[in-house]
């Protein structure tokens, strides 16, 4: 493993502080959002938050959204609907492929 999990999205690293500094927030933002259910963080052996990166871009896009004025409620429904509808538009654009596939295979 070693400097691989530097590279995973979802290797816990990044502790309370480090996050709420790199994403030039307070601690209790991110206190809030676990919370309220929207990251639940691991913890370490001590009980300490760690957070990965898939979990901060996630705090990003929170973040984006209260900026615009949306509650922690209604913001945690935006990200959900967002992520639904990204998956629905993969999903259409891979079944599009197999459709166009099976339309240039000749006919038996």
């Amino acid at each position: 493993m070693g400097l691989n999990r530097l590279d995973d999205e979802d290797y816990p690293m990044m502790t309370m502080g480090q996050a709420a500094e790199l994403l030039d927030v307070q601690p209790a933002f991110l206190r809030s959002l676990d919370a309220a259910g929207v990251l639940t963080p691991e913890r370490s052996g001590g009980g300490h938050r760690r957070y990965t990166r898939r979990q901060l871009t996630l705090a990003v896009r929170m973040r984006e959204l209260f900026d615009d004025g949306l509650t922690l409620e209604a913001a945690a429904r935006v990200v959900r609907l967002q992520d639904e509808l990204d998956r629905a538009r993969a999903r259409i654009a891979e079944l599009e492929s197999q459709l166009a596939a099976a339309d240039s295979e000749p006919p038996s």
